[in-house]
């Protein structure tokens, strides 16, 4: 027997009227207007296999009996405001493969006995309040099968540790932004092979970057924007073989029941439903890196986001960033870096969002493709710049050095050249006064 009453508008409780039901396999009401508790009655579903009440309102403890709910498969949650700690009783829930409680008020730690959880294949506990990330990836390590795991917004404040964690056999999409977590960036992410997706944004890490990130063969998104990170970009990180390759490589991870994947941050707003639908991204943005920007980023052609903007790169734009025939976005604003902008940037056909500004960059915007569309702003704390939709330039005006030069030259004639002439007046005055006299009585 299956029930479906998703995307309607249902408002009031749902009745506690699931005793007879024994051979309910499905339940699914998401996206209405449900409030209150769960009803107990649901423990007596036995069969139950699918179980969805995603973006209600409903809330109070989740206190069903899963020990009678041996066949659950998926349970989803997320986006309500159920309280208290995640019920250890789902530890046996042996067959779960996804289970989703994003977006509520639970607290308290996961619980260790979720290591029995074999099967599960996605976890997203993200905007909740719950502590002990240790723990947490201690125990989540163990669950073989596991593919995706989201932990947006939680432990606040504690450090992200770099001992007592092995890695994750099959994780392929690993989230854990804006939980100002402290410490470094991991070793142990080396151990995750199959490590597709990897946000550790808005955080408070410090350090490098290391140079294991560019060993892991399938990642093509990295977010590790809003830190406290130093130091060059690890030559590694542009040899990523998925952003090099002529496909993009992953590993087709299971769509059974996914829920949804919210993008946190971006300011878009946008909702895919596999992390796998995400652009190409690498995303160093505001953090305290410095060093150049390497030329061989070029070579990571199937890349679609690349911003390192509000850092301290100096040096200059490399031309070979040409290279890049899918980039969408390309921002590296507020840097330390001079030079001009690469007349090859005008190749990049897909490019529809461009920043440079504040930098010290001079000479002229490169003309015709898509540069006839960015905006000013995108030029803006440029001294030197100018172009056809900016400043427009003077054919027989000089680079702002040559034009100090030329005014430290004017000076100086203005300045000394009286003098000079003042030196030579007096002195023929000497000789006509005195020594040519002098030259007559002799």
């Amino acid at each position: 027997m299956i029930i479906l009453r998703s995307f309607n508008q249902f408002t009031g409780f749902i009745p506690d009227s699931f005793h007879g039901l024994q051979r309910l396999e499905s339940f699914s009401a998401e996206s209405n207007s449900f409030e209150g508790r769960l009803p107990n009655s649901l423990s007596s579903c036995s069969m139950l296999r699918l179980f969805n009440l995603r973006n209600n309102s409903l809330d109070g403890n989740i206190d069903l009996n899963f020990t009678s709910l041996v066949h659950l498969v998926v349970l989803n949650l997320g986006s309500n405001h159920f309280s208290g700690h995640i019920p250890k009783s789902l530890s046996s829930c042996r067959a779960l493969e996804v289970l989703n409680f994003g977006r509520n008020n639970l607290h308290g730690t996961i619980p260790k006995s979720f290591r029995n959880l074999q099967a599960l294949s996605f976890l997203s506990v993200s905007n909740n309040s719950l502590s002990d990330v240790s723990m947490g990836l201690q125990t989540l390590q163990e669950c073989q099968n596991l593919t995706v795991l989201v932990l947006t917004k939680n432990f606040y404040g504690e450090e992200l540790p770099n001992n007592g964690i092995q890695g994750f056999h099959g994780l392929q999409a690993l989230v854990i932004d804006v939980c100002a977590l402290t410490g470094s960036i991991p070793s142990w992410l080396a151990n995750i092979k199959e490590l597709s997706f990897l946000d550790l944004s808005w955080n408070h890490l410090t350090g490098g970057i290391p140079l294991c990130i560019g060993s892991l063969d399938f990642l093509f998104y990295l977010d590790l924007s809003n830190n406290s990170l130093t130091g060059e970009i690890p030559m590694s990180l542009t040899k990523l073989k998925s952003l090099n390759s002529d496909s993009l490589s992953n590993n087709g991870s299971s769509s059974h029941g996914m829920p949804s994947f919210y993008w946190q941050n971006a300011p878009r707003n946008l909702v895919y439903k596999q992390y796998i639908n995400f652009p190409p991204t690498v995303d160093l943005s505001n953090n305290m890196m410095d060093g150049t920007i390497w030329k061989e980023i070029g070579n990571l052609r199937l890349l679609q986001v690349l911003d390192q903007s509000n850092n301290n790169f100096t040096g200059s734009i490399p031309y070979e960033l040409s290279g890049l025939r899918n980039l969408e976005t390309l921002d590296l604003s507020f840097n330390d870096l001079s030079g001009t902008i690469p007349a090859s940037l005008v190749d990049l056909t897909f490019l529809s969002s461009f920043n440079v500004a504040h930098n010290h960059l001079q000479g002229q915007i490169p003309m015709g493709g898509q540069f006839s569309t960015f905006p000013s702003s995108s030029f803006e704390g440029n001294a030197g710049l100018c172009g056809e939709f900016y400043l427009v330039c003077n054919s027989t005006s000089k680079p702002p050095e040559e034009e100090e030069n030329d005014r430290e030259e004017s000076y100086f004639v203005l300045e000394v050249l009286p003098l000079a002439m003042g030196f030579i007046s007096g002195l023929l005055l000497i000789v006509i006064l005195v020594i040519l006299p002098l030259l007559k009585q002799g």
